[in-house]
């Protein structure tokens, strides 16, 4: 779990430093304020700059390193142009201070690096006659020599004592360095407006079937259809299945997706929640299809799984009904985890950060004080 966070050069957030976090933290603010920015760093963290994720990232900006067949010329540049999307003010920069730098705000921690490089290849064979590419990381002094016109730029990414250098003069997508984001660790985002486009629930739904986790999946459908008995997936292959449901006053099962967006929002983030034991939960607008009179029951959920599973949990919103039913759960006597709202605001450019405690949050909702 994070119990602190600092943010260097990651897209709007130039530097954010947070000197504590809890359990269940929910972020606020205005529009570009960097809320989705802030749970994206979260998620690179804790997928260690994986891959299918970045990749993932950068088409949900409207950015893409795919690169067809007829444009391989221009793999560098392409590639080169869609990452710097990453970087503050798009820079392009080869310096330390220059790189994307994630991790907890005290001195001994090891906090994730991501930087563009120069490096020189060289082909050379080793003893057995195998022809071998090694590439080597071309230091800043150095750029005057007489490689300096030879220089490959890559993308350096750094986790404590691994270090990956990534070529980027090929399609990055046919190398073998993407990884299924699960295999690092238990991460799961649930971004704004999502749709399950890519099956995803079906698969979250095969690792908790038939197992205690079940329940949960069910106690949350209920929060908006009481009659809830059952949930499954159902299709003819694994590309097309989806939820079908039971309930006590109808003999057919019916298809979730005609029920609302509602209860698909909450089978959605459930499902992420107990897919993600002793990791992390990342949820943008929290408030995307949810009556306000049902957000208190989902909080309510959130804070026990939370606790249960050891999720650590961050969620944006920009939703007064959504920071109310947070803080009414938040100071429930009998509830134990603990959560806490964060305040983002844009100062001429530079993003800093409120904190407020459980206490000074209800003090500010009983003097009607706007904490978005």
């Amino acid at each position: 779990m994070l119990n602190s966070l600092y943010i260097k050069n990651y897209r709007i957030l130039k530097e954010l430093r947070l000197d504590s976090l809890d359990q269940v933290n929910l972020i606020t603010g205005k529009n570009n304020t960097g809320k989705s920015s802030f749970l994206e760093a979260i998620a690179i963290y804790a997928s260690k700059a994986n891959f299918n994720f970045i990749g993932d990232l950068l088409k949900s900006h409207g950015e893409s390193f795919r690169i067809e067949d007829e444009l391989a010329e221009q793999a560098e540049k392409i590639n080169i142009d869609a990452l710097s999307s990453l970087f503050s003010d798009r820079a392009l920069g080869f310096s330390q201070d220059d790189e994307i730098s994630i991790g907890e705000v005290k001195d001994d921690s090891t906090p994730l690096s991501i930087r563009f490089i120069k490096y020189v290849k060289k082909i050379e064979q080793d003893p057995s006659g195998e022809i071998i590419t090694r590439r080597f990381p071309l230091p800043l002094e150095n750029e005057t020599n007489d490689y300096a016109e030879e220089y490959k730029i890559g993308l350096h990414i750094a986790y404590g004592a691994n270090k990956q250098l990534i070529p980027l003069e090929r399609n990055i997508y046919r190398s073998r360095i993407f990884t299924r984001i699960a295999d690092t660790l238990n991460v799961e985002f649930i971004r704004t407006g999502y749709t399950d486009d890519k099956n995803n629930n079906a698969t979250l739904f095969d690792n908790i079937a038939l197992t205690d986790k079940e329940k949960y999946i069910i106690e949350g459908l209920k929060i908006i259809e009481p009659t809830t008995e059952k949930i499954t997936f159902i299709g003819k292959n694994s590309k097309d299945r989806i939820p079908v449901i039971k309930l006590s006053n109808h003999s057919n099962v019916l298809p979730l997706k005609s029920m609302g967006d509602g209860i698909n929002r909450i089978l959605t983030i459930i499902l992420a929640l107990v897919n993600c034991e002793n990791g992390f939960l990342l949820i943008d607008e929290f408030e995307n299809g949810l009556h306000y009179t049902v957000q208190k029951q989902l909080w309510k959920i959130i804070f026990h799984l939370a606790g249960r599973l050891n999720v650590q949990v961050f969620v944006t919103t920009h939703s007064e009904d959504c920071i109310s039913s947070f803080q009414e759960v938040l100071n429930d006597p009998s509830e134990k985890v603990k959560g806490k709202l964060i305040r983002l605001d844009n100062v001429n450019g530079v993003i800093k950060q409120t904190e407020f405690s459980p206490k000074e949050l209800k003090i500010a909702n009983e003097q009607d004080i706007e904490v978005r």
